[in-house]
């Protein structure tokens, strides 16, 4: 147990213990071939106290005091492993779960000296991902520590280094990963149709626990995005070079994060078809808990790939720096699916919401409330086809205002402004915390209708009623009921000028506190949409800014920006083209009897007509010319270094 609180001690980098174990001497080939002698004798014997204690002492000197630098010491390696691989593959009625747990601690904690190579490791994970669940729960129980420590990695590395590579697997182990949480994702959804009652609430109650797979995925793609979004050029280096190396690394990330995004919706689309599934046979089944296990089927989703994973995503991906044609080509299909899914799927749920009220009622009355229709459903048949939002209040994040409050207590000389803006409202609404107070009545807070201190004053509020300091407030004191404020800004300006007396406790000193909003009465924002609508929205609202994407198509190169005022000059409208057999638009080579007039005026708007791109067959013919202003003639002679001719008389 005590070598087991020094592993646990040493595992934290800022205890000065980590320090201390990380300058020792490595220990000797001789010292460990002990230690593997005392492992043998003990796994021959069965003493499960002193395996125990050797598999922690492993865990140590993998950590700190072992490098495989000679060939013994490898030698060495390669006896340690295959004696943690025989009690991890032991049968589970010969090895405790404890024992299991601290052979894979073990061999995770010495990954790299057990497995020196990228492919021995990268097999070793194949291996735990693709066999983990079939052969052995060891195997299983690896992956997740393993899969646990590279997450925890990942994360306190999320801004880059040295070491990304060797923390982000491969795609091919990445596919692997994917496979299990979708597979997980659909089991837990399932389960909410399957299980028995009691079941039900247990399970409800340890979601949303993310498994070691869906938690190596969401590291991998916060350190992703988190690259690619938050990390900014370094604008102190400008050399060519610098800038060469950040495009290519951002290029690179753009790459992975499309990958993985194309593997999450795609994962997505098969956990949100077997959800639609599960929600169809729980509304057409008639077990007595379906309220509930509908009720909770949303806490459940959230603790899925699609409540983990996918929101960040949808996120992110609005953000400019991936908002790129390539994206949008990419994951256009998909983004369509999802959304059929998610809407299809929250307008089921959505439509059982009568039914949930209609339990509470007593049987007789459900044949005549089946054959009625409630005015509000008539109107709703009327205006418009009900959908998933039909009916829904859509929360307002502004209703819920904005707090505005100095700091408490407020100290000598301590000044405070602050510009509050609610864009399109024709109203503030100003209420004031009961605690507010200050020392003396020109300890003062004045209220300003517009975006300064020299818009309109509105009113002044200061002192207190507590007996200290002035013993008086301004005018009527801080106000108890709503203060209006005509337009959309309000400025709030506090200045405290007195000292504090020695007598003067706190809550005479308090400041003050407001909330403003744009609204008489709050709104209740609590309860927010639901989770299957919000997501809905959010794939909505994504799949529209890529639409818009491909819509507009590449952007504007510099060259073209360059070559606007060439590309809108009609001396190119004298060009007739062809297309060739491999779709490039070039020149004519045989003129054609045209269709354009002889003569192009420059300042008249010209339109080809229709049927110039494809030039009829006939003889030689005169293009049209075109007259140019001076201006142009003389910019044009200047670019091309010929001087206009000189024409003179002839003498005879």
């Amino acid at each position: 147990m005590c070598i087991h609180q020094l592993n646990l001690l040493a595992a934290s980098n800022n205890l000065p213990i980590s320090n201390f174990l990380g300058k020792q001497h490595p220990i000797e080939a001789h010292h460990l071939s002990s230690i593997c002698d005392i492992m043998e004798k003990a796994m021959v014997n069965g003493d499960t106290c002193i395996i125990r204690c050797i598999l922690v002492v492993f865990q140590v000197v993998f950590k700190f005091f072992f490098s495989p630098q000679t060939e013994r010491n490898r030698d060495i390696v390669r006896r340690s492993g295959l004696l943690l691989w025989q009690l991890l593959m032991a049968p589970r009625d010969q090895i405790c779960s404890e024992i299991q747990k601290e052979v894979c601690l073990a061999i995770s904690s010495g990954l790299n000296i057990l497995y020196p190579g990228e492919a021995e490791i990268n097999n070793l994970l194949k291996l735990v991902l693709t066999e983990g669940e079939k052969r052995n729960s060891g195997l299983s129980q690896l992956r997740d520590v393993i899969l646990t420590n590279l997450a925890e990695q990942l994360q306190n590395n999320r801004f880059g280094s040295e070491d990304d590579d060797h923390y982000r697997l491969n795609d091919e182990l990445l596919h692997y990963i994917l496979k299990i949480v979708v597979r997980e994702s659909c089991v837990l959804i399932t389960k909410c149709q399957t299980v028995s009652k009691d079941d039900f609430q247990r399970l409800l109650s340890t979601v949303p626990a993310a498994s070691s797979c869906l938690r190596y995925l969401m590291a991998v793609q916060n350190h992703l995005l988190s690259n690619t979004i938050l990390i900014k050029p370094d604008d102190n280096d400008d050399s060519d070079s610098s800038l060469q190396g950040e495009t290519l690394k951002v290029q690179e990330l753009k790459t992975s994060i499309l990958s993985l995004a194309t593997q999450i919706l795609t994962g997505c689309d098969e956990v949100l078809e077997m959800l639609q599934q599960v929600t169809t046979a729980l509304i057409n089944s008639d077990i007595s808990d379906r309220e509930q296990r509908l009720k909770g089927l949303e806490q459940i989703t959230k603790a899925t790939m699609l409540g983990h994973l996918l929101p960040v995503l949808l996120t992110s991906l609005m953000h400019p720096n991936l908002q790129t044609l390539t994206m949008a080509d990419a994951l256009m299909p998909q983004l369509v699916q999802l959304v059929l899914y998610t809407s299809q799927t929250a307008l089921l749920l959505k439509t059982q919401s009568p039914v949930f009220s209609e339990l509470n009622s007593s049987p007789s009355c459900a044949p005549e409330q089946k054959g009625k229709q409630l005015p509000d459903e008539r109107m709703l048949e009327e205006k418009e086809e009900p959908g998933f939002l039909t009916g829904l209040k859509i929360p307002a994040p502004w209703a819920a205002g904005k707090t505005v409050e100095t700091v408490h207590p407020v100290r000598d000389n301590y000044k405070f402004k602050e510009t509050v803006h609610i864009p399109g409202a024709r109203c503030l609404y100003l209420r004031f915390d009961n605690r507010c107070s200050s020392q003396y009545d020109y300890d003062k807070l004045v209220i300003y209708a517009g975006p300064s201190t020299n818009s309109r004053k509105v009113a002044e509020y200061g002192g207190n009623t507590l007996g200290y300091g002035s013993r008086s407030v301004l005018g009527t004191g801080w106000p108890k009921d709503l203060v209006k404020v005509e337009g959309d800004t309000v400025t709030f300006s506090f200045e405290m000028r007195s000292g504090r007396e020695h007598n003067t406790p706190d809550k005479a000193m308090w400041g003050f506190a407001c909330t403003v909003r744009a609204q008489e009465s709050s709104e209740d924002v609590s309860g927010g949409l639901p989770f299957l609508v919000d997501l809905a929205l959010g794939l909505s609202v994504l799949a529209c800014s890529m639409l818009r994407i491909l819509y507009n198509g590449p952007e504007i190169t510099k060259d073209e920006e360059t070559c606007q005022e060439l590309l809108r000059s009609k001396l190119l409208q004298r060009c007739q083209w062809q297309v060739e057999a491999n779709g490039v638009i070039s020149p004519a080579l045989t003129p054609s009897p045209s269709p354009l007039p002889l003569t192009i005026e420059e300042d008249r708007e010209f339109t080809y007509p229709s049927d110039v791109l494809v030039p009829p067959v006939g003889h030689y013919f005169d293009l049209p010319r075109i007259r140019l202003p001076p201006g142009i003639m003389i910019k044009l002679r200047e670019i091309s270094g010929r001087a206009r001719p000189q024409f003179r008389p002839s003498i005879k």
